[in-house]
């Protein structure tokens, strides 16, 4: 075995179609675009969307709702993370690093703590949000419920 021998594996290298090359290769004439009309033509582009005359899904579908420039995207946690957060690892203290750190938000992120699941331990967050269930319960349990 040399370098002077080496080919590509059997079936791995295939030959291109030579189109429009004469009727002898048997695909001269039309080229395989058939006859006539605009896509036998050079430069032929369709535009997007276009459907052949119908009615496009993009017309016939009616336009609604918009995206608001000012809207906050936050990232939700709940309360029975934070409490499954304190049985496994007995945190009581919650901020933006601990978030990031156990892979809850990025660094980009906002954080709202919302209010599902049941809240036994007395804990601190601090936190871009909180809805007023999350802030209620905090607070009767005895923590403390800190906006960023």
């Amino acid at each position: 075995m040399d370098l002077s021998n080496l080919k590509p594996a059997e079936g791995s290298v295939k030959k291109n179609k030579r189109i429009g090359r004469g009727q002898g290769s048997g695909r001269g004439g039309t080229a395989t675009r058939g006859h006539k009309g605009a896509k036998s033509r050079s430069g032929y582009k369709s535009k997007s969307g276009f459907e052949g005359g119908q009615m496009p899904i993009q017309r016939r579908l009616p336009k609604f709702g918009f995206k608001s420039l000012n809207r906050v995207e936050y990232k939700g946690i709940n309360l029975d993370v934070l409490q499954g957060l304190y049985d496994k690892k007995g945190l009581d203290y919650f901020d933006m690093e601990v978030f990031i750190e156990h892979g809850f938000a990025s660094s980009r992120d906002k954080i709202k703590v919302l209010g599902r699941g049941i809240l036994t331990a007395k804990i601190d967050v601090k936190a871009h949000a909180f809805s007023e269930k999350a802030m209620k319960t905090i607070e009767t349990v005895g923590g403390t419920a800190t906006k960023i």
